[in-house]
């Protein structure tokens, strides 16, 4: 009558032990480390040498090294040693790598192998990463005056106006006519069809400079600050970190904080990194190699220089920039299985892709790719933040037929394809980003939170394991070991999929503990139920389990949409709270249920006839 069979057991045995496995992990904790990473090439044992010995010289003790996909690792003994370790390091490579503080689980090989790491803790338990971000207000200015440029253009020409020379500077624009007819003309013009702007005499009697107005000049700067953090938002979304603090602070700095982070090198990128495409049309006229070595560049045109060093010159004149791409997806030519990314317009920059590749089939477009990276430079003696700018053309070709809304840009290694497209996609940033602050951070609530967080959790798991020891007897034993095989489950599955553990995520595990009992409860005063009535030990345990689970799967599905709905439309700690919640009703409803039915099964199953139960 209470006889599982033999793939039920061994169902509940493969459960524990692959939930024993990936929670082994938390047991050896992490160890302090310094990474090593190159946006190009491979790193080699060469480089392995040359940072121990930099560490070593400097009294630092090191536990070990390692090269591990493309990253070096130098594992620390002391933790107060690493931020002294990361800023030696940074000091001695220089620019073409990226230093970071890391924690490298101290797990063994086998285990993180097998994909088996511990769980992160948040921001307000292990602490993580702080980032304050200041938006380059000036670039965003420069960067509407040379929209404004373009605009202006545009409208001249429509009205066959053709300025002598149209300048963009920042917040204004300064625009050349060839007779005072065509300036008077197009002032009036100008302020019509842009009222945001107002004129003003310049050098010359046949110049005119246009200014941005102040109230114009404040909602560019709102607008990009809204605009990177949505992106950084957005960003933070494609590294799956978990309750991360993303505010405004100030008129032009932004707040990142990412909870249990302290490997810097991606969220640094990904975070400070502006990438974006440009496209623009190739000078056909002038020599690339004759302007490289005169150093005589054509009139609006500018010198750029393709993947293989070969020279080209392009038109000054945007076609498409990336701030009107609105999808990016990375994949592979269907023809050649060359990596590409697939490009979405909005539908202005979609216009004037379709004009321009209209009137210019069978002419060579040029692609650039554009990046600007956060570096720190050495200048007489101190760390200077600052910048560096790659601009190079991945592409040329020529425009076989119209196209507009929808294509593909080629050139790109799989590498690069996978991380524009994530740039594209998550937002491109309105105007770039410094790093002007970063440091780890400490718990936010203090360590004696912590340790009550913990300590809540201790005392709670040992209340229950003595009552339910005591009052329920063997069976109550058996709900003890249940338990505590639902905590290791818990913990596993934290583990397993990369979710960060925070206070509000303790909480929804003390309250995990009293639902799991509670299921136990409900089976156990259901089988005293059935002995009072007089029925046999044996069918008193199957009436139990049966007739217990119609109403603890109720009370168990009914939390559970409770807790979805609090992770679907809460924030921050909600969340935390929601996804511990959500785990432990999915391992309690298996450890309460089938795990404690396994276990009274060997104990009583087997016996033919059973007197009484210790129930």
């Amino acid at each position: 009558m209470n006889r599982y069979p033999l793939w039920k057991y061994l169902l509940v045995v493969a459960v524990l032990l692959a939930g024993g496995l990936f929670a082994f992990p938390n047991l050896y904790g992490k160890d302090p480390a310094v990474q090593v990473t190159m946006r190009r090439g491979d790193l080699d044992e060469a480089l392995v040498n040359t940072v121990r010995s930099v560490l070593e010289q400097e009294g630092i003790e090191v536990k070990a090294t390692e090269l591990k996909e493309g990253m070096l690792i130098a594992r620390l003994v002391h933790r107060e040693d690493q931020e002294r370790a990361a800023d030696l390091v940074d000091r001695r490579l220089g620019e073409p790598y990226t230093v970071a503080l890391n924690l490298a689980p101290a797990a063994p090989e086998w285990l993180r192998a097998l994909g088996a790491e511990p769980m992160v803790l948040g921001l307000d338990l292990q602490g993580g990463v702080h980032f304050l971000m200041e938006v380059d207000m000036e670039t965003a200015r420069r960067q509407q005056s040379q929209k404004y440029e373009g605009d202006i253009r545009s409208l001249l020409r429509d009205e066959r106006i053709r300025p002598r020379s149209i300048s963009p500077g920042n917040a204004a624009v300064t625009v050349g006519f060839r007779t005072a007819e065509d300036l008077e003309a197009s002032v009036d013009l100008i302020e019509e069809n842009f009222p945001e702007l107002s004129s003003s005499a310049a050098d010359d009697d046949l110049s005119v400079r246009f200014e941005i107005s102040e109230v114009k000049l404040q909602e560019i700067a709102d607008t990009a600050l809204q605009q990177n953090i949505t992106a950084l938002r957005n960003r933070v979304n494609e590294l799956g970190v978990a309750e991360p603090i993303i505010q405004q602070q100030g008129d032009s700095r932004i707040v990142v904080q990412l909870p249990g982070v302290q490997d810097t090198a991606e969220a640094k990128r990904i975070l400070g990194a502006t990438a974006t495409l440009e496209y623009r049309a190739v000078d056909t006229e002038h020599s690339a190699q004759v302007a490289q070595s005169t150093g005589s560049i054509p009139p609006g045109t500018r010198l750029y220089r393709q993947r293989d060093g070969t020279p080209v010159l392009l038109k000054k004149n945007l076609i498409v920039s990336g701030d009107q791409l609105v999808d990016a997806s990375a994949g592979f030519d269907p023809q050649n299985g060359q990596p590409q990314v697939n490009v979405t317009l909005n539908n202005i920059g979609a216009k004037r892709m379709f004009e321009f590749t209209r009137n210019n089939v069978n002419k060579p477009m040029a692609v650039v790719y554009v990046e600007r990276l956060p570096v720190t430079r050495e200048v007489d003696g101190e760390m200077v933040r600052t910048h560096r700018i790659t601009e190079e053309v991945i592409s040329v070709a020529n425009i076989l037929e119209p196209f507009g809304k929808r294509f593909r840009t080629t050139g790109l290694d799989p590498e690069e394809a996978n991380e524009l497209a994530l740039f594209l996609r998550a937002g491109a940033l309105a105007a770039p980003v410094d790093i002007i602050e970063e440091r780890t951070v400490g718990p936010s609530l203090g360590q004696d939170n912590i340790d009550k967080g913990f300590k809540s959790v201790m005392i709670g798991f040992v209340v229950v394991l003595v009552f339910m020891a005591i009052y329920y007897r063997v069976f109550g034993l058996v709900a003890d070991l249940a338990l505590f095989a639902n905590l290791v489950l818990i913990v596993a599955l934290l583990s397993l999929i990369g979710a960060t553990l925070t206070l509000p995520g303790i909480a929804g595990i003390v309250l995990t503990v009293g639902m799991a009992v509670d299921a136990n409860v409900l089976i156990f005063e259901r089988i005293r139920e059935e002995l009072a009535n007089g029925n046999s030990p044996q069918t008193s345990i199957r009436a139990g389990y049966e007739k217990a689970f119609s109403t603890i799967a109720d009370a168990n599905v009914t939390t559970l949409i409770a807790a979805i709905v609090l992770f679907s439309f809460g924030t921050g700690p909600i969340k935390g709270f929601a996804v511990t919640l959500s785990l432990g009703i999915i391992t309690s409803m298996f450890t309460a249920i089938m795990g404690t039915r396994a276990v009274v099964n060997l104990i009583y199953g087997r016996k033919q006839r059973v007197k009484a139960l210790a129930i």
